[in-house]
């Protein structure tokens, strides 16, 4: 389908979709984020890809929901319209995986989208926040939930209770964020990374990311058996033998 509000490529086995509402930052309405969906949903069902890069602009990755679009809703009307359900979920399901490379503003729902993610780029311009109680409400697509997580449950409780924003820099620090880059080098580090993670072998990387968010969703033991339970299929598979064929021939593998 043509899309309006976002814009998607591909570089060879990596797909990049572009948040594209320069006008509002990039704010996330409905149709931005059902188009997204989509395009997560045909990326992740298209076999010739092995990644995904979600990016916006330099100014922002994404400033928040719209809200000029959330203004006049009222409950119950935004649970029988599932307001900020089935499509922002499809991110947190794609079973590719996805990196977030993020410049400028990702608060509210930005930051919420960010971290729905699998990794997270951050420009050296890129600032992260929750200010929705500033609006009178709080996060509303996991942002209670992934933050306190990501970062701990004091500073959670600091930036959501008081909705500044981090750096990028101290992002890092608090393990908000994997790496952080020049801004100029955002979507090229980005691309590098992602283009490693797409060399692998597709069936190990659907393993080791079930088991990882495995870790976030359930207790250490059943975590742990959830793992080995991923682990073990994987030896008999065309990319095991291939991976440690290669290992002790001391090439490359070909993970085709």
């Amino acid at each position: 389908m043509p899309y309006e509000m976002i814009v998607t490529e591909t570089d060879g086995a990596v797909a990049v979709i572009r948040l594209n509402r320069p006008e509002s930052l990039n704010a996330l309405c409905d149709q931005l984020m059902s188009e997204l969906a989509d395009a997560l949903r045909g990326f992740d069902s298209d076999k010739s890809i092995r990644c995904i890069v979600l990016t916006g602009s330099d100014r922002a990755f994404a400033a928040g929901a719209d809200i000029k679009e959330m203004q006049n809703r009222s409950w119950p009307e935004t649970g029988l319209d599932d307001f900020i359900g089935k499509s922002w979920e499809v991110v947190t399901t794609t079973l590719k995986p996805v990196i977030a490379a993020v410049s400028g503003y990702a608060l509210g729902g930005g930051c919420e989208l960010a971290m729905m993610c699998d990794i997270i780029i951050a420009a050296d311009t890129a600032k992260f926040g929750q200010p929705e109680i500033a609006i009178g409400v709080i996060p509303g697509a996991g942002g209670t939930q992934r933050l306190t997580r990501a970062i701990g449950k004091s500073k959670a409780m600091e930036m959501i209770l008081t909705g500044r924003m981090m750096d990028a820099e101290e992002a890092e620090r608090a393990n908000l964020v994997a790496r952080v880059v020049p801004a100029a080098d955002l979507m090229p580090e980005t691309m590098k990374l992602a283009r490693r993670i797409a060399g692998m072998s597709p069936v190990a990387l659907l393993q080791a990311k079930r088991s990882i968010n495995a870790a976030f969703e359930t207790m250490l033991a059943e975590g742990v058996r959830y793992e080995r339970a991923s682990f073990l299929p994987l030896f008999g598979t065309p990319h095991q033998r291939e991976g440690m064929a290669a290992f002790i021939e001391k090439r490359k593998p070909d993970f085709s």
